[in-house]
């Protein structure tokens, strides 16, 4: 049974993950909807409930728009990183 309340899609972007007080590295997202996205990672040392940056383009034909959020970790896999993003609008508010 699906328990997610918004819907995936394909993604063909990458994706910078910063770790708070360590690297940046890019990846490549996987999958992307409305509150989380799935990214390829190898063993960046990840932990469940870790908080991380992250920072993509979203090309909009002839507009790109870059986008950060925070971001915590919701799985880590032998396939990649499950991350849940922080609301545009709950991070604009602090």
């Amino acid at each position: 049974m699906e328990r997610r309340l918004h819907t995936r899609h394909r993604a063909r972007t990458t994706v910078y993950i910063s770790i708070p007080g360590g690297c940046r590295k890019l990846c490549r997202a996987i999958n992307l909807s409305a509150t989380g996205v799935f990214i390829e990672t190898n063993d960046l040392g990840l932990r469940k409930g870790q908080q991380v940056v992250l920072s993509f383009a979203i090309n909009l034909g002839a507009i790109t728009k870059l986008h950060r959020r925070t971001a915590v970790v919701a799985h880590v896999s032998r396939g990649g990183t499950g991350l849940m993003m922080e609301s545009y609008s709950a991070a604009r508010a602090l």
